[in-house]
């Protein structure tokens, strides 16, 4: 009779860790403990931005059709008053990539990203997307020209496609930074900075120079950027309302 309740308690611990099993093979992330009185949120996009196209499984992968539901989600919910991005990715699919950066973009609360490690490619745009963007002095972000792979039809019709995509890329960038077109497409096209590839990897500080990040620095100083912004929004809400 005493060890019924035992095996209960057993079933019930293996269906959480199953449960905790599923959600970080679905979602790629566990519940991590937070103060119960947390009002930022922290959203991470790790590895390759998986956009249409299902990659290999041994590619560490963020779907984005994951985090559209969870940036709705962050905005509707009104316990959540700000929201950080860490940012270590490689890039991946162009298309899938400024659907996050515009989602990001048109949140109406107060955002700050933090590129770590990496924020290349079409990571660029998504850095950008907050309304205050950060990076690690060893950080690195490639800006280069968008590819393709797979079956190309050698038409012009192909190349004003692609080449219409990637102004939908300057343009974002130079919207939601401080950088100028010109620089950013000087930094996209030149030579000889990457081995056999064209285009421009800056690092750290250099890119705050040049104006695609606003500022250095990790997760402290995002912390702090972030919990200013939320007073700034809270003071304006109060004379709006006034």
């Amino acid at each position: 009779m005493d060890k019924q309740p035992e095996k209960k308690d057993d079933q019930t611990q293996d269906n959480n860790s199953s449960a905790l099993v599923q959600k970080i093979q679905q979602l790629g992330q566990s519940n991590v403990p937070q103060a119960p009185d947390s009002n930022i949120h922290v959203l991470s996009i790790i590895g390759q931005v998986e956009g249409h196209v299902q990659l290999p499984p041994q590619n560490k992968t963020t779907k984005y059709e994951h985090l559209l539901p969870q940036l709705v989600a962050i905005e509707q919910n009104p316990k959540i008053e700000g929201l950080v991005i860490l940012l270590n990715t490689v890039g991946g699919d162009v298309e899938a990539g400024l659907a996050l950066s515009e989602m990001i973009t048109s949140i109406s609360k107060p955002t700050v990203s933090i590129v770590l490690g990496g924020g290349h490619s079409i990571g660029v745009p998504i850095a950008v997307a907050t309304d205050y963007s950060f990076i690690a002095p060893t950080a690195t972000m490639t800006i280069h020209p968008i590819r393709l792979t797979g079956l190309v039809i050698g038409v012009p019709q192909t190349f004003e496609y692609l080449d219409e995509m990637q102004n939908r890329v300057v343009d974002f960038v130079v919207n939601h930074s401080n950088i100028t077109e010109e620089k950013f497409k000087d930094l996209m096209f030149a030579k000889g900075n990457l081995t056999r590839d064209i285009g421009t990897n800056v690092v750290g500080k250099t890119a705050v120079e040049y104006g695609l990040i606003d500022d250095v620095g990790g997760v402290k100083e995002a912390m702090k950027k972030v919990n200013e912004l939320i007073k700034q929004n809270g003071n304006h809400e109060q004379q709006v309302m006034q």
